[in-house]
């Protein structure tokens, strides 16, 4: 599977970047400052290659949505978050909070509320990816986020990410632990499946779309049958109508059919929100379908889209296992 493309923003000069900036944190933002080098370095494995970063940085901006569930286990309140990005639930601290700028999303970044917030660490990566030499003229970026081209795939490369978060803040217990807690998890899901052919959708705007290029990173370690690849998708396809027929989903007739609601986590791009069950119930088309008749369709939690983190994995594990048992 092809890694997450997420369209690109209109980037900000250089000059834009930089006005405010000291020049030594435009042009040696890869050195540690002092106050990094009393609590010391270490050195984890990026995107760009093994980095040395300040072992419990006191400034931190979190840009990379996939670690932020994880932060917050850690007590790690950032200096800076993409608000627009972070769930309607469980983060109200982090939006209500003033002294946590607000960076915009990786459509519309705002370098400069960015550089405000003086960050002594900058976790970019995921969608923040096409952003990365930008924010490294702000400060020491690191990209560890979760990707579907790491070695074994999008959902090992979770379990890589939370152990290199714990080095970084001193919490290899904590990241032990919840890493333990998607392996567990993921066993029971693995356990329940015993090859039955799964339709992954994408609700969004009351259609329902292939969502097996974003979800399908949930079903590959399971035993089950994907009825339709993301082969020849774009990767973004969440945001599109590939014009896929239900009658073509009815044709194929899956067992299953597991669901991530887009708009619950984001809202309708145009119009009113439609609930994912609600389309899926009133689909005359799939009245005598198998997934239908049974009613053996998995909905994922309503943040899946914002969170994709290793807790999002862990939890999607388990509604999958609990649904597959119970249906025997």
């Amino acid at each position: 599977m092809r890694s997450v493309r997420f369209r690109k923003s209109i980037l900000v000069t250089s000059t834009v970047l930089c006005a405010g900036i000291a020049l030594s944190a435009c042009g040696e933002s890869g050195k540690a400052s002092e106050s990094d080098k009393s609590q010391g370095e270490v050195t984890v494995t990026t995107a760009q290659g093994r980095l040395d970063v300040p072992r419990k940085p006191s400034k931190v901006a979190a840009l990379d949505n996939t670690s932020f569930a994880t932060l917050k286990a850690f007590g790690v309140k950032p200096v800076a978050v993409p608000k627009a990005l972070l769930p309607q639930e469980g983060y109200e601290d982090w939006k209500n909070d003033a002294s946590i700028k607000d960076v915009g999303t990786h459509r519309e970044p705002k370098f400069e509320a960015l550089n405000a917030s003086g960050p002594d660490l900058i976790i970019g990566g995921y969608r923040f990816t096409d952003h990365h030499d930008k924010l490294s003229k702000i400060g020491k970026t690191i990209d560890i986020a979760p990707s579907d081209e790491a070695k074994d795939g999008y959902v090992a490369s979770l379990r890589t990410q939370t152990e290199q978060l714990g080095k970084i803040f001193g919490e290899e217990a904590k990241a032990k632990e919840i890493v333990a807690a998607l392996d567990k998890a993921q066993k029971s899901a693995t356990d329940a499946t015993r090859g039955e052919s799964v339709f992954l959708a994408v609700a969004s705007a009351g259609k329902i779309d292939n969502g097996a290029s974003r979800i399908g990173r949930l079903a590959e370690p399971l035993n089950l049958k994907n009825v339709l690849a993301a082969e020849g998708e774009e990767s973004t396809s969440v945001h599109d109508n590939s014009g896929l027929a239900p009658e073509t989903i009815a044709k194929l007739n899956p067992d299953w059919m597991i669901m991530l609601d887009r708009d619950a986590a984001v809202g309708p791009e145009s119009g009113e929100a439609i609930a994912a069950k609600k389309v899926v119930d009133g689909m005359e088309a799939w009245e005598k379908t198998t997934f239908r008749t049974k009613d053996q369709v998995v909905y994922l939690s309503s943040d899946f889209y914002l969170t994709e983190g290793i807790q999002a994995y862990t939890d999607s594990f388990t509604t999958v296992a609990t649904a597959f048992n119970a249906a025997g």
